[in-house]
Formats: structure tokens, C-alpha cells, sequence
């Protein structure tokens, strides 16, 4: 075996991506990983109320947005490489707490309010990778080494196969900027591997910082156009510490900028991880959570169709997110007996059974 045929071999048994089904695989993988981020985030930013606390909101807003940016780049990512997206499924919904699909169980899910436990899990999934930390593709311990094992498993492929055996998906169906044009993410169609090698910097980077050695993501902040976007992990760091990061601020630093400040006062009580069968069929909560999943479900089947050869629904989909922000606040306006707050409990429904 010669040394190139080594180092090939090595790395598909650490990525676990030897051939372009194992790719396929793992960009599905991605797609369902982001996707599992949706409904602890929107949880726990509708748990606030916007006016009093109007900046946790904006920033746990943003982070919403950019992951379905990536949500959106994984999609076209597989449809790139000739791949079918799927998010219409039972299995992206399992109940909560659950894991992040294929990682390390200590990333577990829940569904909280805004607080210093949801802020502890969101810390934990968008924890960076140390610089050298090994490519994962199974049982990841973070994201950015789920990510590097697919970077690796695709310039892999493209050197053995060469670029046109791997890029064979339809350019018709990528997604390209639409209803997120106006965010500091980019949503660029993939369709070779300079392409998807940026997608795959652009998701990493907004969510651990640049190079795995910096606050920033590299796009601009739209809300501070004189400074850089901060990423997802150091944007709930400026929560959990109650001040912002400024142009000379390091991870090692921490933040040095204006406070950053939350009212608790200003955040429903919900109750956690909450499950259709807390309530009898047929009660007020058990009923507006059954309509919030159908609208959420509806979200996820507009998704797939916007990534399986109809991009314009992608827009449609954006105006069921608002259609979901209402129902997930009108929700939570219901108190139940011990005063706490009903909240959505994002479970599965078939399509045999949406109105």
C-alpha cells in the first residue's frame, strides 16, 4: 500500500466517509443536526418578552436565524452531491430531553426557558473545538470536528473521484439568499468544491469563531456595521457573563464591552420539557399545543419541499416561522395549576393527520 493509499484508508476510519453514500449520510446527519438546535433556541426565546428583555431576545434571535443559514447550506451541501434532503420525518422530532443525532451524549437537548440552565446547554452545543482536536464523524464531541470529518471525507472523494463524479446534484435545486439576504450569514448555492468548502467554513465559523482562536465570526454585525459579527458560542457567553465583546477581546480576555442585561422578571416560568400527554385531550394547553406541532411540522414539509427541486418555498416557510412565534407566545400565556407557564412540546405529526 503505498503511503497516499494510507493516508486515505486512515481517514475514512476516522471520519467514517469512505465512499459517496457514507457522504450523502453524513450531510443528512448535518442537516438533522442543525435542525435538533431549532427548539431548545426558539424555546427558550419565546420564553422572553421582547420588550424586557429586548437584548437576550435579539441575540438569541440572531443565532436562530443563522442556524437555519446553516440548516439551509447543509441542504445544499447534499443536494450538491446528489443526495435527497429529508426533514418531514418522525425522527427529527423524538421526544425531549433527547442528544444531538450521532454525538457525544453529553450534548443533551431539553426544552427550557431562557436561564442559566438553557444557557449552560447552549454553551455545550456550540462549544468550539481546540485547535488539532480530531476529525469525528460519529458520536462528535463537537460540532466543528463533525464538520472537519466531512471537509476531510470530501476532499478526499474529490482527489480519488475527481470533482465532477462528486458534484452531480442539480444546480436547479440549490438555495440561495431569499428570506435570509437581509442577515450578516450567506446563503450561496454549492455546487463544486470551492463552493462547499466555503459552506462548510461559514457554518463552523458563526457558530465556534474564526480559526478556533477567535470571538469573531467574520461577517459583519448588522446591528454594529462597525464591527464584526460575534460567533454563536461567544454571543451566549455575553449573556451567561452580562457584557459584550469588543474589538481587542479575546476568548482568553472574556468580554470587556457595554452590559449586557437580563430581567428575570421578563421570562415565563415554563414548565421543562413539556409532552402533549401532561394534559387531557380535548384541555385548552393539550389543544394549542397540538396546533403550534401541526404548524411546526407544515414548517418542516414546506423545508423539504423548498430543498427537493422547489426553492420558492423557502419564503413560505419563513411566514409559517411567524405563524409559529405566535402560537409558541399565545401558548404561553396559558398558566397551569402550578403556575407555570404551558410551552410548545415540538412532537411529530403525520401528514395523514395535519389539517
Amino acid at each position: 500500500m503505498s503511503q497516499d493509499q494510507f493516508d486515505n484508508s486512515d481517514a475514512a476510519s476516522t471520519t467514517g466517509i469512505a465512499t459517496l453514500d457514507d457522504l450523502r449520510r453524513h450531510l443528512q446527519w448535518a442537516i438533522e443536526l442543525e435542525h435538533a438546535t431549532l427548539p431548545p433556541y426558539l424555546t427558550a426565546l419565546y420564553s422572553l418578552d421582547p420588550e424586557r428583555n429586548a437584548e437576550a431576545a435579539q441575540l438569541i434571535g440572531g443565532v436562530f436565524v443563522e442556524e437555519m443559514i446553516h440548516l439551509a447550506l447543509a441542504a445544499n451541501l447534499l443536494n450538491a452531491v446528489g443526495g435527497q434532503p429529508r426533514l418531514d420525518a418522525p425522527h427529527l422530532l423524538p421526544p425531549h430531553p433527547r442528544t444531538m443525532p450521532h454525538a457525544d451524549p453529553s450534548i443533551e437537548l431539553s426544552l427550557l426557558p431562557f436561564g442559566q440552565e438553557a444557557l449552560e446547554m447552549f454553551l455545550r452545543v456550540e462549544r468550539p473545538a481546540h485547535p488539532g482536536d480530531p476529525a469525528e464523524g460519529d458520536n462528535y464531541e463537537t460540532i466543528g470536528q463533525f464538520y472537519d470529518a466531512i471537509e476531510k471525507g470530501l476532499r478526499r472523494l474529490c482527489a480519488e473521484l475527481g470533482e465532477d463524479q462528486v458534484f452531480t446534484g442539480d444546480p436547479a435545486r440549490q438555495v440561495a439568499g431569499g428570506p435570509f439576504a437581509h442577515t450578516s450569514g450567506h446563503l450561496n448555492p454549492v455546487t463544486d468544491l470551492g463552493s462547499a468548502l466555503a459552506a462548510l467554513e461559514e457554518i463552523v465559523e458563526q457558530g465556534e469563531g474564526a480559526a478556533r482562536a477567535d470571538v469573531w465570526d467574520g461577517d459583519m454585525d448588522l446591528s454594529h456595521p462597525e464591527t464584526k459579527a460575534v460567533s454563536h458560542y461567544y454571543r451566549f457567553q455575553e449573556i451567561a457573563l452580562g457584557r459584550r465583546y469588543q474589538p481587542g477581546d479575546t476568548p482568553e480576555s472574556g468580554p470587556t464591552g457595554e452590559a449586557v442585561t437580563v430581567d428575570p422578571a421578563g421570562v415565563r416560568p415554563l414548565r421543562p420539557n413539556p409532552r402533549l400527554e401532561d394534559h387531557p385531550e380535548g384541555s385548552a394547553v393539550r389543544t394549542a399545543q397540538e396546533v403550534f406541532n401541526q404548524t411546526y411540522c407544515k414548517m418542516l414539509h414546506q423545508l423539504e419541499q423548498a430543498f427537493n427541486g422547489n426553492p420558492a418555498m423557502l419564503g413560505m416557510s419563513v411566514g409559517t416561522m411567524y405563524a409559529i412565534k405566535g402560537q409558541a407566545q399565545s401558548l404561553m400565556a396559558i398558566l397551569d395549576d402550578d403556575g407555570l407557564a404551558a410551552g410548545p412540546t415540538f412532537e411529530y405529526v403525520a401528514p395523514e393527520n395535519r389539517d
